[in-house]
């Protein structure tokens, strides 16, 4: 396709690391520290103390590649240089199909959290989720740099709850919390660590954004850096919280965080946490609804997805065609959970084997296209290891990237767009 296809650079260093974490800092701080000390009681905070270690090359591997490469397309974009283009373009649909299920489950977390804090039922529930969707498609329809800006103020306002979340906490935290240290043996920790794993995936999401950076190099490198410290403090801090008051054995294990911030506060406190749900979930979404719709628009640029994908906004430049895709999907993905078809433990599942291969799939490219970088190549192996040992847990979830290999090749078949296209170009760029 024409090379002319270029999205706007507006995204400066704080809007980079405010959709950094955005993306990163998900609905799993509020489940997560609660499940994995209900499974090795303080001794998760080893699985905790390690997974923060691993979030700096986890992170490093997708900025230094965002740096060399800035590209809409991102993890598939690296892919597609490192391995060819019919295996990008793949890498490419395992991101653009996770996200319209994955989006409406992060939705309806935090809807569920706003909805058990005023009382309200599961019609309002999907009602919340439908409308944190709908802000997150409208200010990715408004441009990146306004998406930006918003996500500065929904991350700077989590900061400020979590930190008052911990402060809240610290003088209900007991020496005692923390005996017996490890109640269920090492495996325990193992099982742990790879529950904590989700936390930490979220920086490929931004590598889609990459194009649109004013600086690729500073603030896919220096941004993700920031970024990377300050979530991994706060899963920590959230984690220890969560421990060291003993909130998980004193209410449901996946509502610790909730626990800790509306016990000293009563239905203030309530409310507090479920709006923390709110803007935690809705970061989350700004940024993978960027994301998944910039791979979307670089498919068709490329023809491997639908040409209408590739449509533009007259006014802001940004790629409406792909976010009235994922709209379509959204719609889809509530009509099904509002029915009764789909569950929310169903959904889930059904998208982490295919967000798991795209990161794997970016990995293999860092190992490849950042041997002449110092520590590239290395940072990637790591990465790499730490994914596909985690695969293995994702069960018969691996069926939906399966059913998305299918539907990759039927659309390659019936639009016969031969596997070489653009290839010589692609590789000419990276050259």
């Amino acid at each position: 396709m024409k090379s002319s296809h270029r999205l706007q650079q507006t995204i400066g260093m704080p809007q980079a690391i405010a959709l950094y974490i955005g993306a990163v800092l998900g609905s799993g701080i509020l489940i997560t520290p609660g499940l994995a000390a209900e499974t090795a009681g303080p001794a998760s905070m080893l699985a905790w103390g390690f997974m923060t270690l691993l979030i700096i090359p986890m992170a490093l591997s997708m900025g230094l590649l965002s740096a060399r490469y800035p590209n809409a397309g991102g993890v598939s974009h690296f892919v597609t240089l490192a391995f060819g283009p019919r295996m990008g373009a793949l890498t490419g649909w395992f991101f653009m199909m996770s996200v319209p299920i994955g989006a409406p489950v992060a939705a309806l977390t935090g809807a569920g959290y706003m909805a058990s804090a005023l009382g309200w039922g599961e019609e309002a529930k999907v009602l919340i989720a439908a409308f944190i969707l709908l802000v997150g498609l409208l200010i990715n329809v408004a441009g990146m740099k306004l998406a930006g800006s918003i996500q500065i103020a929904v991350v700077l306002a989590i900061l400020v709850i979590l930190v008052f979340a911990f402060l809240t906490a610290v003088p209900q935290i007991r020496p005692v919390h923390f005996h017996p240290f490890m109640p269920h043996g090492w495996v325990s920790v193992g099982q742990a660590a790879a529950m904590l794993f989700w936390c930490f995936i979220g920086w490929e999401a931004v590598s889609h954004l990459s194009e649109e950076f004013k600086d690729p190099q500073r603030a896919a490198i220096k941004g993700v850096t920031i970024a990377a410290i300050i979530v991994g403090i706060l899963y920590f801090l959230t984690a220890l919280a969560a421990v060291g008051t003993q909130s998980y054995l004193a209410a449901d294990s996946g509502a610790s965080l909730v626990w800790i911030i509306s016990g000293p506060l009563g239905q203030a406190g309530a409310v507090i946490a479920g709006l923390t749900g709110v803007f935690i979930c809705m970061a989350t979404i700004i940024a993978y609804v960027g994301a998944a719709s910039r791979v979307a628009y670089a498919l068709a640029s490329q023809g491997h997805a639908p040409g209408w994908f590739l449509r533009q906004s007259s006014r802001y430049g940004t790629p409406v065609g792909a976010l009235g895709f994922l709209a379509l999907c959204f719609t889809a993905v509530l009509s099904l959970y509002a029915s009764g078809t789909l569950s929310l433990s169903t959904l889930i599942q059904l998208p982490n084997a295919s967000f798991i291969l795209t990161y794997l799939g970016g990995c293999a490219a860092g190992i490849k296209l950042l041997k002449d970088y110092r520590w590239g190549s290395k940072i990637s192996w790591i990465s790499f290891a730490a994914t596909l040992a985690i695969f293995p847990f994702t069960g018969w979830a691996v069926l939906y990237p399966c059913a998305i290999v299918i539907l990759f090749f039927l659309y390659t078949r019936l639009t016969r767009r031969p596997a070489s296209l653009q290839e010589g170009s692609i590789r000419g760029r990276a050259n």
